[in-house]
């Protein structure tokens, strides 16, 4: 064997080592983001918040809320449910106020902490339109080998022009 043959089996065998398989790459992180999804909404039920699935998104043409839309996944012949935006509603009721007043919050859970444009466009509609008094955004930060949820604030982070 010739020394160009052996440099281009090595090139080969990098090329073939490099190839990523996008389907079990999206299910990892799909059920990846489903228990960072559980163990927030455990850690906000331990913290005295009552959290429910927010099932519901913004129509802008109506200008209000409407029901999201179910999604079918043909391959798993179901239909997945939770599509609203923000991922939770969570309410507790505030101490030392006379009468039913609770604490309304949204809570969207990003692994990254980062919401694109039109997430952002919803955030800033909903407190607007005082649907929910904050909006948290719950952030995957790594703890040595565990992962913990950090909350950011909308408001805080993305203080456009307020």
């Amino acid at each position: 064997m010739e020394e160009g043959d052996v440099v281009k089996e090595k090139v080969l065998e990098v090329k073939e080592k490099k190839k990523v398989n996008y389907s079990k790459q999206g299910k990892l992180n799909r059920a990846a983001g489903q228990r960072f999804e559980a163990k927030v909404r455990q850690h906000l039920e331990e913290m005295g918040w009552i959290v429910a699935k927010w099932m519901n998104t913004i129509d802008y043409s109506k200008n209000k809320i409407v029901p999201a839309k179910r999604k079918y996944n043909p391959f798993k012949k179901v239909m997945v449910l939770g599509t609203g935006f923000p991922d939770f509603i969570c309410f507790k009721r505030l101490e030392g106020s006379e009468g039913e007043n609770y604490d309304i919050i949204g809570l969207e859970v990003k692994s990254n902490g980062y919401l694109d444009k039109v997430e952002k466009d919803m955030c800033k509609w909903l407190l607007d339109n005082k649907i929910f008094s904050k909006i948290l955004i719950a952030k995957a930060v790594r703890n040595g080998r565990k992962i913990e949820a950090e909350y950011i604030d909308f408001l805080k982070k993305y203080n456009e022009g307020q």
